[in-house]
């Protein structure tokens, strides 16, 4: 009889350190795991973020450079910097873009290239309807349709073609996005 009850106190310790040491093993797992998420979560996002949050890319508007190429009989792919008119900066512009939340915003600083000086007495003129054209454009955007280079493409041959149909001086030939912040 105490024979039996020495082999039951044995095997009693010895269970208890074993379903103790499967917690810990359950326990260590759960939290590499959990960190494991986190840093795979992180890493996406924080990808996702310097992407969108600063890209500071100037963006020519293919179309009208393809126009002046025709018109001037020059067909090579690239624009040399000699060959960039005269630069109108606009003021920053801070909207807060289409989305169900609400919660994005954009920041975007450009300038015009125009095709002569005399076209920047008239935009200093139109200026306060210059800046709401682009800002309803702007606000009319989502952050999926901003998000790429194509996107961006679209923002800024739309704001071209709708500057382009105010003005009567000349023409806007570019847009440069000088600072592209979405947040």
């Amino acid at each position: 009889m105490a024979e039996e009850e020495s082999t039951e106190e044995k095997s009693a310790p010895s269970e208890k350190k074993s379903s103790n040491m499967l917690m810990i093993i359950i326990i260590v797992v759960l939290i590499l795991i959990i960190i494991g998420g986190a840093v795979v979560a992180l890493l996406l996002m924080g990808d996702d973020e310097q992407n969108n949050m600063s890209q500071p890319a100037p963006q020519a508007n293919e179309r009208s450079v393809s126009k002046a190429r025709k018109s001037s009989g020059d067909y090579s792919n690239s624009r040399k910097l000699n060959d960039i008119g005269i630069l109108y900066p606009l003021d920053t512009f801070t909207v807060n873009l289409k989305s169900d939340a609400g919660r994005r915003y954009l920041k975007v600083t450009m300038s015009l290239e125009l095709e002569g000086e005399e076209l920047s007495l008239e935009l200093d003129n139109k200026a306060p309807v210059l800046r709401d054209r682009i800002i309803r454009i702007l606000t009319s955007k989502s952050l999926e349709e901003i998000s790429s280079k194509k996107g961006k493409q679209k923002v800024s041959d739309q704001i071209m073609d709708t500057l382009n149909a105010m003005i009567s001086d000349g023409q806007i030939q570019g847009i440069y996005f000088t600072e592209f912040v979405v947040q």
